[in-house]
């Protein structure tokens, strides 16, 4: 597709973590669901947990505030509780916590790899000169990134650790673009956000960048528009593709 925008004509490339960088979204839904499957039966909650309410509740949104959203769904409210809440506690805080230990361990046993299409992305923009960072709700950014052997290639990450530390609202407020962007040393009129998340979408589109890309991995192409993308592909390897056209160059 070679009529893709040339993403290395903007400042800067502020790349969602969780299905844009790595397949992590895998990972984080198959946690959600043990948990909440587990803890819907124990409590009686109906109607059962499902993927979509992964998307609709979950997707792109710091862990707490996904619970909550998610428990508001079913007409269940519990106390907010404290991050430092143990596992077992039945706040939306430890519930959070909860579903953090499946994660963890399976990020552990299992390690994780990047994307190919989106490090060969990467590649040819560090070649043009232009930076990328990352743009994460997880608070496990630093993790996934340190797993996959890639965390010296952003010096940004606005993660939620950052988020939280800055107190900034989740997605989809554009606070965390906006800051990350302010990170970067460059303006969102002139940098480029991906994103995978609907709520990330509306997250960059309300910051004002000057493009939106939406990378299908679940949403719906249709909805990642609906939500602000300028353009949708269902992998960066397509940006990559379109560069090597562009430049007359092979794939390697």
């Amino acid at each position: 597709m070679s009529d893709l925008p040339d993403l290395t004509q903007y400042d800067a490339v502020l790349f969602d973590l969780d299905g844009v960088i790595t397949p992590t979204a895998e990972v984080h839904m198959h946690a959600w669901r043990a948990m909440f499957e587990t803890l819907f039966s124990d409590w009686d909650i109906q109607p059962p947990y499902t993927d979509t309410d992964y998307f609709d509740h979950l997707d792109g949104k710091k862990r707490y505030d996904g619970v909550a959203a998610l428990l508001r769904s079913r007409d269940v409210e519990v106390p907010w509780g404290d991050p430092s809440d143990a596992p077992e506690a039945d706040t939306v805080c430890g519930i959070g916590n909860r579903k953090n230990i499946v994660f963890s361990r399976v990020l552990r046993e299992e390690g994780i790899q990047a994307y190919p299409g989106t490090m060969r992305l990467i590649d040819i923009l560090d070649a043009a000169g232009v930076p990328s960072a990352v743009v994460s709700s997880s608070k496990n950014a630093e993790d996934v990134l340190a797993a996959a052997g890639i965390r010296d290639r952003f010096p940004v990450v606005m993660d939620g650790m950052v988020a939280e530390r800055q107190h900034l609202p989740s997605k989809p407020a554009p606070d965390v673009f906006l800051v990350a962007a302010q990170m970067a040393g460059v303006d969102p009129s002139r940098t480029a956000a991906v994103e995978d998340a609907i709520s990330g979408v509306r997250s960059a589109a309300a910051g004002g960048f000057s493009l939106v890309v939406g990378v299908d991995r679940g949403a719906g192409a249709q909805a990642l528009r609906d939500a602000g993308a300028h353009v949708v592909v269902s992998d960066l390897a397509e940006f990559a593709d379109a560069h090597d056209s562009r430049s007359g160059s092979g794939s390697a």
